[in-house]
């Protein structure tokens, strides 16, 4: 007997799920245009199909079609989105008078689902969860299950005819359906439109009654735990004599149960506990969880069905009340205001089903290891699994979740607004038991996209979607998790009178820096918060080569400019190295220079939005990580592999960080001081003047206080902060023992009288780990070492090192082969700021 047909040893059913993952092909739906498909895929199909799945990995798996993340294969799998396609496996029924429901976790996008022959689903929406009865479609011996599923590019299309056009920032008819906007392409993505079953589908078997949405709020108020649950039930008659069911929680140490009278389809119940522990952010605190348990049975305790999650303890709240300097935007978790140290998050990968929780562990450990306290869920991509959120839950990563909406105007007309209610409705209620999740948003830059980006005049008056963000989303968080904060999208000012993209109120986002200015401009802006910014780098060495095999490979050779989505990306870098460093002469150099560039403007930024606090309460680099090999914004690349960006976060991030900045009009500087720990900081400081070669020209010890979660300003001397030759000298703030902690030179590196490096070298084995000793006989600015291009699983422990005259560190290398531990220690594996800087000034062979 089967798991879908098992009952229990008295004879009476129990409720059992079951996924439907095997046996499953894949074909041309009937009537599918012939004219796009290519013939050895036309003759190969059917095939076999994953599930969950996607069309384009089930093609790739059948060597259907070419790997779409090298070279320029994207072009040539574009005509997968303009096809239908069917999914389609048997069923065997034993017994067909039991009831069962299909549950799908997730359908993309344009779907419609037979059982046999009758539909007993239509779907248009990626981001819904479905449940639907097919205990009449089925019978006794095999059956069909069937999802078809139409071209999501002619859907859009077909809607952008019927409602007329609604402006957006890309070309692709994603603003008129509910599916992931940046699946048709990003300025970091490709256009990979895919289709298939995404997410889990599952039959349920059993008569009712049968759980269904399971909602906990949980608040504390000292050392006392409250958590209501919200119990959703299917079918609670039952028939006359029968025993009556009952709701059971478990809740920790703590249980109660309630008796469920006929007819009752939602139940509420409370459980109390003392001496609780909270759950905490990553750095604050422990993020304690505590095991849960819904279970539904008879009064006699036989179970019909159960539901089980980790849960955590914690209020949190949004402090919005304007003050002095306007409107702030505070996260505070259990009454602490928590200054966020965050990052953008996409989807990991263009094949959504491919990213599991294994990967997301990851990622989410590589964000950790940054300093990275919070994850921002774009609203390009999708609402996040429950595998990212449980993960972020373990790790105490904070998560503020968009609601998808992006870069565009959104029809506000039945059809669509139908869908996003209901969307709106499901996902919170399917997030909401996850304590990571603090902060829903409505929409990314559609206030902003409205006043600045000429939508008006396109849109002739017609509603834009503002009736989202402003009324049905605040209503769904406040009516199915009220316990949670509601922001109606980044940037947003708070009032419509004020310009979403202010300084002085609410969340920013800073983009002129890199499109059309320096990052030095990043100094000139004192946000209340920054929710975007960023700058673009190559992805690390053995992942660009994996992906792009041009020859020559070059920083605009055909296959890189595949990879790079920015609109004039390559000038935009080549534009953003000119105030700093030297044009580079070779790919080897270009690709050293680009990354340190991306690294130096992202620290530039976060430290000096850091040292603004309490005025800027927190900031989201644009971006964590990508989706496919590519150029981009992000500090993990595409093969997840830490570029140098990586590195530049995990300092600019430290819990306690010590950065110079200038203050005031006439050239100051200053010792900032940002601790963003519970406990009070306080250390001797000696910060000096030096030249390159170690001498040291004027010196101020200090000393630093600094409160709990506090910043503290210790402005220097002029004799201290100001060169006597910026081109040969360095600002350094050491710890006793002679540790630099900051750094700060005069000049841009072009400018620097950089000798080549003093570096001596040593090399010796530590198990799997080769230990190379850099010691310093002259300043040596950003020592780099490149270990993935000696074996692709080759990484160092530390990167963008800036060493002092006498100065010597260990890195740690894993991934080295045997026999390789000595390149190492010369180029191109071992890159410094000096060498770039002497090749350039030294002249070439014709």
């Amino acid at each position: 007997m089967s798991s879908t047909d098992r009952l229990r040893a008295d004879g009476r059913p129990m409720i059992d799920r079951t996924p439907l993952h095997e046996g499953w092909t894949l074909r041309l739906a009937n009537g599918a245009s012939d004219s796009v498909v290519p013939a050895a895929v036309r003759e190969a199909l059917p095939i076999a199909a994953t599930v969950p799945g996607t069309v384009h990995t089930d093609l790739l798996t059948a060597g259907l079609i070419p790997d779409p993340y090298l070279d320029r294969n994207e072009d040539l799998v574009s005509w997968i989105g303009w096809v239908d396609w069917v999914y389609e496996r048997s069923l065997d029924i034993v017994d067909p008078r039991r009831r069962r429901v299909l549950h799908f976790d997730g359908l993309d996008t344009v779907a419609t689902v037979t059982v046999n022959e009758p539909v007993v689903l239509r779907s248009e929406n990626q981001h819904r969860r479905y449940d639907v009865d097919v205990t009449d479609a089925l019978h006794h011996g095999p059956n069909t299950l069937r999802v078809e599923f139409a071209s999501a590019t002619a859907f859009g299309e077909a809607e952008r005819a019927r409602l007329g056009a609604y402006p957006s920032q890309y070309p692709a008819p994603f603003n008129y359906m509910r599916k992931s906007a940046c699946n048709f392409g990003w300025d970091w993505g490709p256009s990979l439109v895919t289709a298939g079953i995404w997410r889990d589908v599952l039959l349920v078997t059993g008569d009712e009654p049968r759980l269904g949405d399971v909602r906990p709020t949980l608040t504390v108020e000292g050392d006392r735990g409250h958590a209501v649950f919200e119990v959703d039930i299917t079918g609670t008659d039952t028939d006359t004599g029968e025993e009556h069911i009952v709701v059971e929680i478990t809740l920790g140490d703590a249980r109660v149960s309630r008796v469920v009278e006929p007819g009752v389809l939602s139940v509420r119940m409370a459980i109390d506990l003392d001496g609780v522990r909270r759950w905490w952010p990553a750095g604050l605190g422990e993020a304690a969880l505590y095991d849960a348990s819904v279970r539904l049975c008879t009064e006699s305790g036989d179970l019909h069905d159960q539901w089980r999650e980790r849960l955590g303890f914690r209020s949190v709240r949004l402090d919005t009340a304007p003050d002095a300097e306007g409107t702030p935007f505070t996260l505070v978790v259990n009454d602490i205001p928590v200054p966020v140290r965050g990052a953008n998050w996409i989807p990991d990968d263009c094949f959504l089903p491919r990213v599991d929780a294994s990967r997301l562990q990851a990622r989410i450990g590589q964000a950790l290891g940054a300093h990275i306290n919070l994850l921002r869920v774009w609203g390009g991509g999708v609402y996040e699994s429950r595998e990212f959120y449980r993960a972020c839950d373990e790790a105490g990563m904070l998560v503020w979740q968009d609601f998808l909406f992006a870069c565009a105007a959104y029809p506000e007309e039945d059809r669509l607004a139908t869908e996003i209610r209901a969307e709106a409705r499901d996902n919170v209620a399917r997030l909401m038991p996850h304590p990571s999740l603090v902060l829903w948003n409505g929409n990314n830059e559609n206030f902003w996209g409205m006043l600045d980006w000429d939508w008006r005049e396109t849109l002739g008056g017609r509603p834009w979607g503002a009736g989202y963000y402003l009324e049905m989303l605040p209503e769904a968080v406040a009516a199915v998790d009220p316990s949670r904060p509601y922001w109606p999208g980044s940037p947003y000012s708070g009032d419509p009178a004020i310009h979403p993209n202010d300084d002085d109120h609410g969340p920013k986002h800073i983009w002129d820096v890199w499109n059309e200015v320096d990052y030095s401009v990043y100094a000139h802006y004192r946000p209340r918060f920054v929710a975007e910014f960023g700058w673009q780098g190559p992805p690390t060495w053995s992942t660009m080569t994996r992906a792009i095999h041009d020859d020559p490979l070059t920083p605009e050779s055909p296959g890189m400019l595949a990879h790079q989505k920015a609109n004039d990306g390559a000038g935009k870098l080549r534009r953003g190295l000119e105030p700093h460093l030297p044009a580079p002469e070779t790919t080897e150099d270009w690709h050293f220079a680009t990354q340190l560039n991306q690294a130096r403007a992202v620290a530039f930024g976060i430290e000096h939005f850091r040292s603004l606090r309490p005025r800027c309460s927190g900031t989201i680099v644009w971006q964590l990580n990508d989706c496919w090999p590519v150029t981009s914004w992000a500090a993990i690349d595409g093969d997840g592999r830490r570029k140098p960006l990586w590195y530049a976060l995990r300092n600019a991030y430290a819990p306690r960080l010590l950065t110079l900045q200038p203050r005031g009009e006439d050239g100051a500087l200053a010792l900032v001081a940002v601790n963003d720990e519970r406990d009070e900081w306080d250390l001797d400081v000696v910060v000096r003047r030096l030249s390159f070669d170690g001498k040291v020209l004027a010196e101020e010890p200090l000393r630093v206080e600094v409160e709990p979660l506090g910043v503290a300003t210790l402005t220097l001397p002029a004799e201290v902060c100001v060169a006597t030759d910026p081109h040969a000298e360095i600002l350094v703030a050491l710890e006793p023992g002679g540790t630099a902690v900051a750094h700060r030179f005069f000049a841009v590196d072009r400018d620097l009288d950089l000798t080549e490096p003093a570096l001596r070298t040593s090399l010796r084995r530590d198990g799997e780990t080769v230990v190379l000793t850099l010691a310093a006989d002259t300043v040596v600015r950003d020592v780099c070492i490149f270990a993935d291009r000696i074996s692709p699983a080759a990484e160092s422990d530390d990167a963008l090192l800036t060493l002092l005259p006498g100065e010597s560190r260990d890195i740690r290398v894993i991934g080295v082969p045997e026999g390789r531990e000595q390149e190492l220690a010369a180029a191109p594996i071992l890159r410094t700021v000096n060498s770039y800087l002497r090749a350039s000034r030294s002249p070439r062979s014709p």
